[in-house]
């Protein structure tokens, strides 16, 4: 088990303008999916981060301004690469699905 922190998705408290935020849901079947693991990849495909949906599906991450990868891992799903790029300023919201 991963001792990765739950999360949640209130912006309250955070100065967006001076982050880069990855952040979204992970569905199976168009449900959320809590208990997933999504990993952060830099642009080389180093593991960087990784943290635990919430019970509500949701996921975050601060990341620097750049191309990277969500490495979404879901029980019975083969893992699913998702590529985002954060940019400073701005919340970047991103969806996966696990194929059901």
């Amino acid at each position: 088990m991963c001792g990765a922190p739950a999360q949640e998705l209130s912006l309250e408290g955070i100065d967006v303008g001076k982050e880069s935020v990855v952040q979204g849901t992970v569905n199976k079947g168009g449900q959320p999916l809590a208990g997933a693991y999504v990993r952060l990849l830099d642009a080389t495909g180093e593991f960087t981060a990784e943290v635990v949906t919430s019970a509500t599906g949701n996921f975050r991450f601060f990341a620097a301004p750049g191309d990277w990868t969500l490495r979404t891992l879901a029980p019975k799903a083969a893992p699913l690469d998702t590529k985002v790029t954060a940019v400073l300023g701005d919340v970047v919201e991103t969806d996966v699905e696990v194929p059901a």
